[in-house]
């Protein structure tokens, strides 16, 4: 991956390995967080949100039948806590 500022455009860098062209891409996924080639958050938001937003409707729709410490543990049992936890250490 070749990082880029977003004024700046990409040169076409062309990498071989054992006669095999190595593709170039915008985006890595790391540790768990999608990085993009510009070093912004986008790419990983749109990787996350699917999965927030399915977390969120299973709470929203829990919330008519179970209690307090029930909706507790269902946020926590379907990683909506981790996937919106994960990768704050990378923030600063």
């Amino acid at each position: 991956m070749q990082f880029i500022t977003k004024n700046k455009s990409l040169n076409k860098i062309n990498i071989e390995h054992e006669n095999k062209m190595i593709i170039q891409t915008n985006f890595v996924k790391f540790l768990g967080i999608t990085v993009g080639n510009t070093l912004s958050w986008k790419q990983h938001i749109a990787t996350i949100t699917p999965k927030l937003n399915k977390a969120s409707y299973i709470i929203s729709r829990s919330s008519l039948y179970l209690s307090q410490v029930a909706l507790k543990m269902v946020y926590y049992v379907f990683f909506f806590h981790s996937v919106m936890s994960y990768g704050f250490i990378f923030l600063g």
